[in-house]
């Protein structure tokens, strides 16, 4: 357990109560706080009930410790939970309070957060990588053509889903909700272009890692070799670059500023939960090479490779 855990999990609560506390007097005293973010519902009875679920057990969580923490963040978390589900159905059916879903959105995150800071005392990502998810090298025995299929499977499933079918949904939602916010041609244009080079980008990674890795960017069939060629020499993470790039060029084709900002999140989320884990497994795997590796070339940022030393691969999918 890390140790400034609950105290930043109770510092998250207080802030939570304050900030729906004066949400909540937003919404008694300022219409438009109230139509943006509430709608036409009535916000008597829901006060009625979000006050002492969501503020006051929030700020229960805050103020102690031991059982009463655990239980007022359980009741806070689990209200703000359903509150967002309800809260997106009713949106989406009315075209209203599309910023109250956003709002109750973060809330859950944040709740979530707190509450497992709280209960284990730590975010637990490791959860993320579980499973089909969890790393693997390849088979050495397999042969290139396999190593080739299952990349060219996973391309399918991950940019169908990531760059395809979850746009699409936010972009409705935005819609929906009305939350959009017109583009001008010239940006749908630069998306299409900007869409197009980091394609290759990750094309051109997929393909260094079946040729020179004896594997696949899935974390179930990692690489068993050290990659030094393609556009590993430029920067560490060539695939999570390109993912983070396609989901913000398929924000501006969109014209949808949700995406743009679904792209930013998951490059967060890569890098704050699903990097650490994985450059632990390379680290383990490699030893000195790695950490060579790891620097000498930067994660994000490409540079020239003529001052470089060999290096490996960062074998995660791109969010």
């Amino acid at each position: 357990m890390l140790p400034a855990a609950p105290a930043l999990a109770r510092l998250y609560f207080a802030a939570q109560a304050v900030a729906g506390a004066a949400w909540w007097v937003g919404v008694f005293t300022v219409p438009f706080v109230r139509e943006t973010t509430l709608g036409s519902l009535d916000a008597v009875l829901v006060a009625l009930v979000d006050i002492p679920l969501f503020v006051i057990a929030s700020g229960i969580a805050a103020a102690t410790a031991g059982r009463w923490a655990f239980g007022s963040a359980t009741i806070a978390t689990a209200w703000t939970l359903t509150v967002t589900v309800l809260l997106a159905g009713y949106a989406t059916f009315t075209g209203e309070a599309g910023w109250g879903v956003l709002l109750m959105t973060a809330a859950s995150v944040g709740s979530i957060g707190a509450a497992c800071l709280l209960w284990v005392g730590r975010i637990p990502t490791a959860w993320a990588l579980a499973g089909p998810f969890a790393f693997r090298p390849a088979r050495s025995r397999a042969s290139p053509g396999m190593h080739i299929l299952l990349t060219a499977a996973q391309i399918l499933v991950f940019w169908g889903l990531f760059l395809g079918v979850i746009p699409v949904v936010v972009s409705a939602l935005e819609a929906r909700w009305g939350l959009e916010i017109p583009f001008p041609s010239a940006v749908v244009s630069a998306g299409w272009a900007l869409f197009a080079l980091a394609s290759v980008l990750g094309l051109w990674s997929a393909a260094a890692m079946n040729v020179n890795g004896d594997g696949t960017p899935l974390p179930a069939a990692m690489a068993n070799r050290l990659v030094t060629a393609g556009p590993y020499r430029f920067v560490r993470n060539p695939m999570a670059v390109s993912g983070f790039v396609q989901g913000v060029a398929v924000g501006l084709v969109l014209s949808s500023w949700m995406v743009v900002v679904y792209a930013v999140l998951g490059s967060l989320l890569w890098n704050f939960a699903v990097r650490p884990l994985e450059e632990a497994d390379l680290e383990a795997r490699f030893g000195d090479d790695f950490r060579r590796y790891r620097d000498t070339v930067r994660c994000w940022i490409p540079g020239s490779p003529a001052s470089r030393k060999p290096s490996t691969t960062s074998n995660a999918p791109a969010p």
